[in-house]
């Protein structure tokens, strides 16, 4: 699996993440905006770009909601965006792609992308892509968990270090973590099924 139509996929998602701590609450529609505008070209730049993507669709429907909201709420409701849906969003991802795995596993859809249809059927083919979708999704709800009680730490003191560590250094090792599980698994797997196959 290529890691770069992955890596845009979840682009839109790190920017509204980015951009909704840097910018001041009342900006989080604009943040917002440039996460699903960011989620349009994800979908469009990863070919074929029908069926549509899993983690596209969910950002572009979740990013474009957020900034609807962003746009039309009161002051309140852009401190409440940017404050905790900013934190969260990485746990309705997570959730999404795990309810999701039943119907198809989401890197099932990138990895058709560099794969021979051959396979697709292969018990190793979808025995790599439902680890790797449940790998993703429950490293996803631990970056919002983790980003959830950053944003809860935050409000109760003034030091900066627990901020850092739970809102991004730890959701950002979460992420290059997965990134290169995401190549050595299905290579160690690969490996270990041609290893077991019966000589011919």
């Amino acid at each position: 699996m290529k890691p770069l139509p992955l890596i845009l996929s979840f682009l839109p998602l790190i920017a509204f993440s980015l951009l909704a701590r840097l910018l001041p609450h009342g900006d989080v529609g604009a943040a917002a905006l440039t996460a699903a505008v960011i989620a349009v070209i994800a979908a469009v730049a990863v070919r074929p770009v029908w069926p549509p993507k899993v983690v596209n669709a969910t950002s572009i429907v979740l990013f474009t909601v957020f900034a609807v909201v962003g746009f039309a709420g009161s002051a309140g409701t852009d401190r409440w965006l940017a404050t905790w849906a900013a934190a969260g969003v990485a746990l309705v991802m997570g959730l999404v792609i795990l309810a999701l795995i039943p119907v198809i596993p989401f890197t099932e859809q990138f990895a058709r992308l560099s794969t021979p249809q051959a396979y697709w059927s292969s018990p190793t083919f979808k025995q790599i892509n439902r680890v790797l979708s449940v790998a993703w999704g429950v490293a996803l709800i631990a970056v919002g968990a983790s980003r959830v009680v950053a944003v809860a730490v935050n409000g109760h003191t003034t030091r900066r270090l627990p901020d850092l560590l739970l809102g991004l250094v730890i959701p950002g090792l979460i992420l290059t973590y997965m990134l290169k599980f995401s190549k050595s698994y299905p290579e160690r797997v690969t490996h270990q099924a041609q290893a077991e196959a019966p000589a011919k």
